[in-house]
């Protein structure tokens, strides 16, 4: 009987080795997944816990200033939502290099932004060319798991999967679509990174379009500023 060749051998142990590395390798990721899937629930039930919380903390001084005969003023919004409504005709070159660094390049994109003196002086000046508002939790939530996009590798992802955040945001310890969420809801640290990781939200364009885009909101028209009712916005074009 004919002995079995050295290459033979030698090509079966490796690929003995390969396949052990590979059932390794494929044991230590559902190991990992399974104790991510534990770690993703928890958090999402701290951050419920937290907003619910929030909530009845609200109702609450509401009602302690009515009993006292005054009124609550709620905080000052910490992050916005900016819609662009118009397009380039007839436009200044710094409103233009403005929307740019806001990067809202196209009509009907939309991002969210960080409030202070620096943003809110940039969006006065392209007032006329965008509405914003202070977006609520569900507006966030279902703008981020109904249109979010994550920028990988400077290609445009769907968030279709945990895995395409931790591989980004990891290191900021945003390891799930939820994290993203609270870090946005709430102006976090790391707020900056989170919106950058998120690409513009690609708008529908409202049924019957929108009229009188010239105006200012509170002249019956559609740009400037909303307050919250750019949340009604949002739901007629998402």
């Amino acid at each position: 009987m004919a002995g079995v060749p050295e290459s033979v051998l030698k090509k079966r142990k490796r690929a003995e080795d390969w396949a052990a590395k590979r059932a390794d390798a494929s044991k230590a990721k559902q190991l990992k997944v399974k104790t991510q899937r534990k770690e993703v629930f928890k958090r999402a039930e701290t951050y419920a816990k937290e907003y619910r919380q929030q909530e009845c903390d609200k109702v609450r001084l509401r009602r302690e200033a009515k009993k006292a005969k005054g009124f609550y003023v709620e905080d000052e919004p910490k992050v916005v939502f900016a819609i662009r409504i118009r397009g380039i005709n007839d436009m200044h070159p710094k409103s233009r290099k403005i929307l740019q660094l806001l990067r809202l390049r196209q009509i009907h994109n939309g991002v969210f932004i960080k409030v202070n003196k620096a943003t809110i002086n940039m969006l006065r000046r392209v007032e006329p060319y965008i509405t914003w508002g202070t977006p609520n939790l569900k507006t966030v939530k279902e703008l981020i798991y109904k249109r979010g996009y994550g920028k990988v590798n400077k290609d445009r992802i769907p968030l279709t999967d945990n895995a395409i955040v931790e591989q980004v945001l990891g290191k900021y310890n945003i390891i799930c679509v939820e994290d993203l969420v609270h870090e946005i809801v709430t102006c976090g640290p790391n707020f900056k990174a989170a919106t950058n990781f998120l690409w513009p939200f690609k708008l529908s364009a409202p049924r019957g379009g929108l009229d009188k885009k010239r105006l200012h909101f509170i002249e019956g028209g559609q740009a400037g500023s909303r307050e919250h009712l750019i949340n009604n916005l949002i739901r007629v074009m998402n």
